[in-house]
């Protein structure tokens, strides 16, 4: 069940369609649990970043708990992240895999940006859509 209309299944062959927060960029993302470790894939061109698959439960399941918005403060692996973000929970170690939930060495960020529209489309996560500050919170 999907929250908004997406385009694709989240399969390597049927990847889903998805827009950054902003709604300014189009990047494809699936699930590949055969990988080592298993992984969410986001194709942004012929750039390919890997989070951990397991981000999206942890980050649902973190975005429960708190009850409440959470800025997604999007950043390049080699900038700091805003505290209190998507983006700095994302490379905390005191999240679930204790660190960087990216696997790709310097394509490690922009967790912020990738991983809520995922969770928006499985209908896990409502996400705020403005040029520009957005937010996440569970559903």
């Amino acid at each position: 069940m999907t929250a908004v209309d997406v385009e694709g299944s989240g399969t390597p062959v049927d990847p889903w369609v998805l827009s950054t927060p902003p709604g300014t960029s189009q990047f494809e993302s699936y699930r590949d649990p055969q990988a080592a470790p298993p992984a969410l894939v986001v194709r942004v061109g012929t750039t390919e970043l890997r989070y951990h698959l397991r981000c999206i439960d942890d980050l649902h399941q973190m975005l429960v708990a708190r009850r409440d918005w959470m800025p997604l403060g999007n950043a390049d692996e080699q900038k700091p992240a805003k505290p209190d973000t998507v983006e700095a929970w994302g490379r905390s170690a005191d999240n679930p895999v204790g660190g960087w939930y990216g696997l790709k060495k310097g394509l490690r960020g922009r967790f912020g940006n990738y991983v809520p529209p995922v969770l928006e489309a499985l209908g896990l996560a409502e996400l705020e859509h403005n040029s520009r500050n957005n937010r996440i919170r569970a559903r």
